[in-house]
């Protein structure tokens, strides 16, 4: 007797994974969202997360850069040598930008801070300023800024 043999289409198989793994992405809590360097607040409310943040990322360096009151604040640092090697061109400044989104996690007073990370060419020149997102791997120096952050706003309530 012979047995018929099959093969399997490497498209639909493709396809199928990457469905799979999307799915899981798609049905993730907010409260485990935002990736490498993301953290929870408990308790607490848009200000007292922005005011916590603007008194731990000065102590590293940073000077605070534009705010979107209750959804994000962002803070600059030039760029150390190895970021001007990786992103810059001769002459060209580079500044660090991280965001910090601060997204409500649904049926409570919890917060998760989730940080994006951006290279800044020609800060502050009009016409001549371009901003450049970094992969996510780069957002996870910034979990122990924002576990002090957390640490501070925590436990503010909703005023």
């Amino acid at each position: 007797m012979l047995m018929k043999t099959t093969r399997t289409c490497p498209f639909l198989t493709a396809i199928t994974f990457i469905s799979l793994s999307l799915n899981g992405c798609l049905v993730s809590p907010v409260e485990k969202s935002g990736g490498i360097g993301s953290v929870t607040v408990t308790n607490s409310n848009p200000s007292a997360i922005i005011n916590a943040a603007q008194g731990v990322f000065p102590n590293y360096g940073y000077t605070p850069s534009t705010s979107h009151f209750p959804t994000s604040v962002s803070f600059d640092k030039e760029a150390d040598r190895f970021a001007r090697v990786m992103w810059g061109s001769y002459g060209d400044p580079q500044t660090i930008r991280v965001k910090v989104q601060i997204i409500p996690i649904p049926g409570g007073n919890d917060y998760r801070l989730i940080p994006k990370l951006y290279t800044i060419s020609n800060l502050g020149e009009a016409g001549f300023e371009s901003k450049r997102p970094l992969a996510g791997l780069w957002n996870s120096e910034f979990a122990p800024l924002l576990k002090q952050v957390s640490s501070e706003a925590s436990g503010a309530g909703t005023h």
